[in-house]
């Protein structure tokens, strides 16, 4: 593929990907795609449960998709496939509108994955990879581990084999569950402890053991040997074999757009998980993470998942982790994986059979125990207070209300918080030459406009007498712009300055602020008490009030 033109492998990078490579590096991409197979296969199955699709659906999401990310994406690391969260969401988007009919909920799946890739793809034709910046750090965060509580106590039931219908909330959840305790099968909770602590003290062993297929395969032999399907234990039954032949799953106009807002909500936090990794890699590798190209892989690879009878998919934190723990070093290793997880498909999925259900519970269990970052949340309150007030009210809120509620709740939080912020200038009272100077930080919009003038007329109150205080100098050198409104606050500053008494001197307009203060023509207003800098200003403030008399001459 040497020679390829330019655009071609702006578009498609996998060939700048295979002209670079060597020898040791196709043989350390080919070790590192079939690790990450050996933990894809469990956690694809776990994840399909956790999304309500039959757990062959999470080998199919784990095919197809990676092909089309390995061709399109700029990460040589990333490993696309089903991710936790996203499968939390895909359940609570379908559930609603399936009506507990499997046939329409897995075609609603398919709908779902193509409107999250074209959502996705849009995007990042309209190079717009850098808006998912709307979604802060700590609202991510928040919202992260709310959910990872959520699906761990969504596997509960599980491990302990109850059966407690589909309780609404997560409080109605956790409600059903200790109601339900003294029902507890203990058959299905020694093989889930079991297999807890077989995938915990495996991590022990690093990647070069596949933990999680091993812990599979011995549940999956140990059924049948020790007689658990009588004891109570639940399997997962007839697991098809093959691989589905693509289509375009069907949906009326109704559903379709009752998919929508989940589906925005999904293309957003499945982009986000996956750059953010994709990043945090990147910086030991020293590749570039194309935002606007990651959107249009996994756009792609969304779309082609919603063509295999799939759900929606992301790159994954802890697989990408092992990926390159593992030494992947390009997208070579996603086609590794791919053919993997095909090869154990075609092979192996009959046999998943006797698997019981609560192994698949316990490798999500696992999984999503590093999901719940405490002490992110520490971190963010002693930073910044509205940082760490957005992370908590995220977190209640999606814990409490619900995880679609609870994301939009807290990007509406974060926005609402950094407006205030914006308006809450940073406003400091000195006295320098017999002068008080007000010195201002911050842009000078219409919070902010209103916050000095509060500030300035209990300045004036503060005073016995008008001339008390001496002459105010307002220095706005670090004010690096002003609208309208805040222009029209520092009129009214002026003329409160003026009925108190007090004349005002305005100091270091910066372009931002002087462009539309000139537009204003508020250069007339503020005629010779416009200054450079604030001893300037303080001289020709007190000359001023020496010559109107008043104020003692030196």
């Amino acid at each position: 593929m040497a020679g390829a033109p330019e655009w071609l492998q702006r578009r498609i990078p996998l060939i700048g990907w295979l002209d670079r490579s060597d020898r040791g590096s196709r043989r350390a991409d080919v070790l590192a795609g079939l690790t990450v197979a050996a933990m894809l296969v469990p956690q694809g199955m776990a994840y399909a449960a956790l999304a309500g699709m039959p757990p062959v659906a999470g080998l199919y999401a784990s095919t197809v998709p990676l092909v089309a990310y390995a061709l399109l994406g700029t990460s040589g690391q990333l490993a696309f496939g089903p991710v936790a969260i996203v499968s939390l969401l895909t359940a609570s988007t379908l559930a609603p509108l399936a009506d507990g009919d499997p046939g329409t909920y897995i075609a609603l799946a398919g709908v779902l994955a193509l409107l999250v890739g074209a959502l996705q793809l849009m995007l990042g034709l309209l190079r717009a990879g850098r808006l998912t910046g709307l979604l802060s750090h700590p609202v991510v965060s928040g919202f992260t581990s709310a959910a990872a509580i959520v699906i761990a106590t969504s596997q509960l039931d599980k491990l302990f084999g109850l059966d407690i219908g589909r309780p609404e909330g997560w409080l109605e959840r956790i409600t059903a569950i200790f109601a339900a305790l003294n029902a507890t099968n203990a058959a299905t909770l020694t093989v889930g402890v079991l297999a807890i602590a077989g995938l915990v003290l495996g991590r022990r062993l690093g990647n070069r053991v596949p933990v999680p297929l091993l812990v599979v395969v011995l549940a999956t032999a140990a059924v049948p040997l020790l007689g658990l399907q009588d004891a109570g234990v639940a399997v997962l039954g007839e697991v098809p074999g093959g691989f589905p032949l693509p289509g375009v799953p069907s949906a009326s106009l109704d559903q379709v757009v009752a998919l929508l807002p989940g589906a925005a909500i999904i293309a957003l936090l499945s982009y986000l998980e996956g750059i953010s990794v994709a990043r945090a890699i990147a910086v030991r590798t020293r590749d570039r993470i194309d935002p606007d190209q990651e959107l249009i892989a996994s756009g792609a690879a969304n779309l082609t998942a919603g063509l295999v009878q799939a759900f929606p998919v992301a790159g994954g934190f802890s697989r990408t982790a092992v990926n390159h723990e593992a030494g992947a070093r390009s997208p070579l290793a996603s086609l590794v994986t791919a053919a993997g997880v095909l090869l154990a498909l075609l092979l192996l999925a009959p046999l998943f059979t006797t698997l019981p259900e609560v192994v698949l519970a316990a490798v999500v269990l696992v999984a999503v125990t590093k999901l719940v970052d405490v002490r992110e949340a520490i971190h963010a309150w002693r930073v910044e207070r509205t940082d760490g007030l957005a992370l908590t009210i995220t977190f209640l809120a999606t814990l409490l209300i619900g995880v679609e509620i609870g994301i939009g709740i807290g990007i509406a939080t974060s926005l609402v918080l950094s407006l205030w912020r914006v308006g809450i200038p940073r406003i400091t009272v000195d006295t320098r030459d017999g002068a008080t100077v007000l010195t201002v930080e911050g842009d000078l919009l219409p919070a902010s406009g209103v916050r000095l003038l509060d500030f300035v007329e209990e300045e004036l109150d503060r005073r016995s007498e008008p001339e008390a205080g001496g002459p105010l100098v307002l220095d706005l050198a670090g004010v690096p712009s002003a609208d309208l409104s805040g222009l029209q606050s520092l009129a009214a500053v002026d003329a409160a300055c003026s009925a108190a008494g007090v004349r005002l001197h305005v100091v270091g307009l910066r372009d931002g602020v002087l462009r539309p203060f000139d537009r204003a023509h508020l250069g007339r207003r503020f005629e010779g008490r416009v200054h450079a800098d604030v001893p300037t200003a303080t001289r020709a403030a007190r000359l001023t009030d020496e010559m109107s008399g008043r104020l003692p001459a030196l």
